[in-house]
């Protein structure tokens, strides 16, 4: 009965894992879930009071703008300006999302034509690959391999496959991996797109969770990107409002049109109320951010010196709250994370879930009190890796 798009499709991943950990709970099972990458700190208190008083104005009752409230677009430039150093039309250059994630899934479908290329990176987060497909795109994999830091070989792009190629997907700081991209990266990935006439869709949504004096590069900073490239932030990460889901589009204004035509045919835009408490977090002190970050640092230097006490080649990340762990000789990373769920009752999410070059890791995410994460790291002791 379904369409062969959906045929197509594997199980989406973070949906199998929720079935997995259900199962374990319905046996009594105490369940530690370092899966999902979703905080598990509450919203700031100033964004929710934002959110309370918003919601009780009939004006935010209506049908919002496609393209997002002005004042929303104008913080956000502002915001861009302030933390990344890049300059932003509000009205021309920046859209409202539904969350990063409608980005990514509808940017093809604004410029990919049927059998068109898009590069994809591999191990990414899926809706690259899937939002080509839909748009009946032909994904052509970029690997990541820890020999190149975990940075796409641009040269190694096939000359057929480059030219067909419309579309390339980045991502840094990066999910599952946790690796960074410095500004020779963008340089070159501004020129590489220039000669091949690509559009660079890069996908910002962990800019902000950074540890150590780490800042993570806006790619649109550098020379030439604003002529070839949009870039997606979050405010999920940053200012633990997965739930509330909303974004921001910003870069070339032809980029950003063609996105909004999608949006204006398929929905109604973001609630007004939900931009209203996301301008408050925008325009606020960022002094949560940091807050949270000093939250995840320890957590991550908890997991670290687990890990590394058991065997396991773990480096620490420098951003992101996740940490990519190859597994211990002798299993895949299936086998891996069924171990830990079945016999220590931990939920860690397979790297073969993120594409082919995923295989040999497993991700963990911060996003569990250093206590329970030491539980976690006492429980696999038990399992003598």
């Amino acid at each position: 009965m379904y369409a062969d798009r959906i045929n197509a499709l594997p199980p989406y991943l973070f949906a199998a894992i929720d079935e997995s950990k259900a199962r374990m709970l319905a046996k009594g099972v105490d369940v530690i879930d370092l899966g999902i990458g979703d905080p598990d700190q509450p919203t700031p208190s100033h964004i929710v009071e934002s959110m309370c008083q918003a919601v009780r104005d009939p004006a935010t009752h209506r049908y919002p703008s496609y393209t997002g409230m002005l004042e929303f677009r104008k913080a956000a430039a502002r915001w861009c300006r302030e933390t990344k150093d890049i300059n932003i039309d509000p009205v021309n250059q920046t859209l409202t999302l539904i969350g990063s994630k409608e980005g990514v899934a509808h940017i093809p479908l604004a410029f990919i034509n049927p059998g068109d290329v898009v590069l994809c990176p591999d191990p990414a987060y899926p809706v690259y690959k899937i939002g080509t497909q839909f748009a009946g795109g032909e994904p052509f994999i970029m690997p990541l391999l820890e020999e190149n830091g975990f940075l796409p070989d641009l040269d190694a792009i096939p000359a057929d496959m480059l030219a067909r190629a419309k579309l390339m997907f980045i991502n840094y700081p990066n999910n599952p991996t946790s690796a960074t991209a410095d500004r020779s990266f963008f340089e070159e990935v501004v020129e590489f797109s220039k000669d091949n006439d690509l559009i660079v869709v890069h996908d910002n949504a962990y800019s902000e969770m950074v540890y150590e004096g780490y800042q993570a590069s806006s790619f649109l900073s550098v020379d030439g990107a604003m002529d070839v490239g949009i870039e997606l932030f979050s405010l999920s990460k940053t200012y633990n409002m997965t739930g509330w889901r909303l974004g921001f589009a910003v870069g070339n204004e032809k980029l950003i049109k063609g996105l909004g035509k999608v949006k204006s045919n398929i929905d109604s835009g973001a609630f007004d109320a939900i931009q209203k408490a996301g301008i408050t977090a925008l325009t606020s002190s960022q002094q949560c951010v940091s807050d949270m970050n000093r939250i995840y640092e320890k957590r991550r230097d908890a997991l670290l010196k687990g890990l590394q006490g058991i065997g396991l080649d773990v480096k620490p990340p420098k951003a992101t709250f996740y940490m990519w762990v190859p597994v211990p000789k002798g299993y895949d990373s299936m086998g891996f994370s069924q171990l830990l769920l079945e016999k220590a009752g931990i939920v860690a999410t397979p790297g073969v879930g993120f594409g082919q070059y995923g295989e040999g890791y497993i991700r963990f995410a911060l996003t569990q009190s250093v206590e329970r994460i030491n539980e976690a790291v006492a429980r696999m002791e038990k399992l003598r890796l």
